[in-house]
């Protein structure tokens, strides 16, 4: 029987395994909703709830408690002030799971774990730029001539306009042929009395 045997090992070491829920709880009150694997959410949430109702209190105690497990003084600020007042009317159940389905690469299985008061407000990731708005528009190259001609100091637009005017030219290889000349070996000392 598994008497007294609570938990799951993560395949960690205990050291390992607590590194890493530290690192869990630290990112979901930071992000308020991170993509891991179940077991991993599972044990996140036994680790992650206790230290939120400790926070309840807003106590020397209760601040030293949280900060010896989490890190960064910035979560633990934020923990004691914006996470509190919304979930200080919540008697327990701070996190959620949902699970995602299982991972291409390894098949392991998904979920997400977001802290329920936070599931609305979570601002949507800002769309990467793709290289077409990255480039400049085709009429800056124009302006940049001008403002070369008008005695304004711009190094950049000195050198589109250099490689605009002229072609780069091909480098011709030069290859010049070395005589071999044979290496003498230097005569090795010779011991006195031989």
């Amino acid at each position: 029987m598994r008497h007294r045997v609570k938990g799951r090992k993560l395949k960690r070491t205990a050291s390992h395994r607590k590194a890493t829920l530290i690192a869990l709880a630290t990112s979901l009150l930071k992000h308020k909703k991170i993509t891991t694997t179940v077991a991993k959410a599972k044990e996140l949430r036994s680790f992650v709830e206790p230290m939120i109702t400790k926070a309840k209190n807003d106590s020397v105690h209760a601040r030293r408690y949280v900060a010896e497990k989490i890190k960064d003084k910035d979560v633990v600020k934020d923990l004691f002030g914006d996470i509190i007042t919304k979930v200080g009317e919540r008697p327990g159940g701070y996190t959620r799971i949902i699970l995602r389905g299982q991972r291409k690469g390894d098949g392991a299985e998904l979920a997400i774990i977001e802290l329920v008061d936070f599931s609305g407000i979570i601002k949507p990731k800002t769309p990467k730029k793709t290289k077409s708005e990255t480039s400049e528009p085709a009429g800056t190259a124009e302006t940049k001539t001008e403002e070369v001609k008008e005695g304004k100091p711009a190094k950049k637009s000195a050198a589109i306009g250099k490689k605009e005017s002229a072609p780069k030219q091909k480098k011709e290889k030069v290859t010049i042929k070395e005589k071999k000349t044979p290496k003498t070996k230097a005569p090795t000392p010779q011991k006195k009395g031989s």
